[in-house]
C-alpha cells in the first residue's frame, strides 16, 4: 500500500488530545506507524503550539507536556518550507497556509474537521477528510 501525505489540521490535534475515544486519538497514535507520512511547517507548528498552550488547562497539560509532544511531531513529520503564497485561496484564509504546506508537500490529504473550509481545493490535487474518514482510507477503521 502506497503510504499517504498528509498534514493534519490543529482541530484534530485539539480533539485527539482531549480525549482518548475516537477517532482523532486513534489516528495521532498511528502518527509514527509508517501508515502514512505527517508533513508540517514552521507555520503550523506554531499554530500547534498557541492553540495547545491556549488549552493546555483543558486538556489536564503542562506548557512542558505540549513543548515535548510537539518536539515529538516535528522529529517524525517531514518539515517542509513554503517558498509560495497564493492568498487568498480559501473562504477563511487563516487556513491559506494548510494548503499551501499540503501542495509543497505533494500530499494526499488534509485531516481537519472544518471541511468547509476548504471547499473545491480538489484543483490542487488534495482531498480534505475527516479522521475517521481517513482512517477508513489506511484500513484502520471498517
Amino acid at each position: 500500500m502506497e503510504i499517504k501525505r498528509v498534514v493534519i489540521d490543529t482541530n484534530v490535534l485539539l480533539t485527539a488530545l482531549s480525549s482518548r475515544k475516537g477517532a482523532s486519538y486513534k489516528l495521532l497514535k498511528l502518527t509514527n506507524s509508517g501508515k502514512f507520512q505527517l508533513n508540517v511547517s514552521v507555520a503550523l507548528m506554531l499554530e500547534y503550539e498557541y492553540v495547545l498552550k491556549r488549552e493546555a488547562e483543558k486538556l489536564g497539560l503542562t506548557y512542558k507536556d505540549i513543548e515535548d509532544f510537539l518536539d515529538y511531531l516535528a522529529s517524525i513529520a517531514i518539515r517542509r518550507k513554503i517558498f509560495f503564497l497564493w492568498r487568498p485561496q480559501l473562504k477563511d484564509t487563516k487556513d491559506d497556509f494548510i494548503l499551501e504546506l499540503a501542495v509543497a508537500g505533494r500530499c494526499d490529504y488534509i485531516i481537519t474537521y472544518n471541511k468547509k473550509h476548504f471547499k473545491s481545493i480538489e484543483r490542487f490535487g488534495v482531498k480534505v477528510v475527516t479522521s475517521k474518514e481517513f482512517l477508513k482510507i489506511i484500513r484502520e477503521l471498517p
